[in-house]
């Protein structure tokens, strides 16, 4: 009986799965593959909202403070080597997403 249980279950989930991705490819073929879905205006005007205010002027002022404040503090030996690293690495990665993101896209053939 659990052998018989567990079989089934496995059946029904591949027969649901088989029909999702079925269903997702009708959907994206139907309304284009760059459209956005219905009532996303709001969600992505906050993302475009972070976006800016991460990549935008104050942001790039304060990233620039930081960099030069863990820099003398790594120099003057008052901060790890590493973490000071980590800092000045994660701008890089904030600041480089655009560029790293259309690189893996175009490695990926998207």
């Amino acid at each position: 009986m659990r052998k018989l249980v567990s079989v089934r279950a496995a059946a029904l989930a591949s027969a649901l799965l088989a029909a999702a991705g079925q269903a997702h490819a009708q959907a994206t073929q139907s309304q284009g593959a760059l459209a956005d879905p219905q009532g996303s205006s709001a969600v992505l005007s906050g993302v475009m909202w972070l976006q800016g205010t991460l990549l935008g002027n104050v942001a790039t002022a304060v990233a620039v403070m930081a960099v030069a404040a863990v820099g003398f503090m790594m120099l003057t030996g008052r901060m790890n080597w590493r973490y000071g690293a980590t800092v000045i690495l994660g701008c890089f990665i904030l600041f480089g997403a655009t560029t790293i993101v259309s690189g893996i896209r175009t490695a990926a053939g998207a």
